[in-house]
């Protein structure tokens, strides 16, 4: 199958399985480069299973995978990471009695070498960058990369789970629910800090219930009921009240 360069990846006829239960029922999705998806839908739709499959938890059960127009099996969240696809999902990913810094690397911690036999963690570079993710969020001034993670606002525990993921080269970052549960004023920061990878280059897939938060950011919504999509509109040829009816089914 040959891809056009407007898509930086997309999935076709994806359908998904759990015993009796059908997932995900020929599923075709795309996100192009730059650009704010809005994936969107009740619960039990499908949303965070079809986002899992593109992470690399899920093996679709039948469906292709296209990344950057080359085919691909992504049979691990390792093999996605590889690839540029990070995973951002509320409420998992930090570890609130480490420091920021050793939460930002946690897993990829860079070393420098003493000696002939030793290496140690480099404490200074982990620091440095650290820093500069919380000075791009916006972190209040007394949080430092010393500073414990539970000690963070829900806010800024987001943004810098989404920072650490910049810091990897993510190229497709998936925000599942990253708004959930945060204040108005964390929201708004969260909400910025998309707009700010955008720019960037960095694609984005945006999964909420408040269909209101999501369309604010987005450029395109998708709409999953009952594992089949329903809808892909350009932000601009829908409203907030066309989604929210769609979604419920209203006439």
């Amino acid at each position: 199958m040959s891809l056009t360069n407007d898509y930086f990846v997309k999935m076709v006829g994806i359908s998904k399985r759990f015993g009796a239960i059908h997932a995900l029922r020929d599923v075709d999705f795309d996100v192009r480069p730059d650009e704010v998806v809005a994936l969107v839908g009740d619960n039990g739709a499908g949303k965070s299973t079809l986002v899992r499959i593109l992470s690399g938890v899920y093996a679709p059960t039948k469906g292709e995978i296209f990344f950057q127009e080359e085919k691909v099996n992504i049979s691990s969240p390792a093999v996605a990471e590889k690839l540029g696809i990070e995973a951002v999902h509320q409420g998992f990913g930090l570890v609130d009695c480490m420091s920021i810094s050793r939460n930002v690397f946690l897993g990829q911690e860079p070393t420098v070498r003493k000696g002939f036999f030793f290496r140690f963690l480099d404490l200074n570079k982990m620091n440095q960058e650290s820093d500069r993710i919380l000075q791009t969020i916006g972190a209040r001034s007394q949080v430092n990369p010393k500073s414990e993670v539970g000690f963070l606002s829900g806010g800024e525990k987001q943004s810098i789970k989404i920072g650490r993921a910049v810091l990897f080269n993510a190229k497709l970052l998936i925000l599942d629910e990253p708004t959930m549960a945060l204040s108005v004023r964390e929201r708004h920061n969260v909400l910025e800090l998309v707009r700010d990878l955008k720019r960037q280059g960095v694609a984005v897939i945006f999964i909420s219930h408040d269909i209101h938060v999501v369309y604010d950011i987005c450029d395109r919504v998708v709409i999953l009921e009952m594992g089949s999509k329903i809808g892909d509109f350009p932000k601009h040829e829908v409203s907030v009240d066309q989604i929210v009816k769609i979604v419920r089914r209203e006439e």
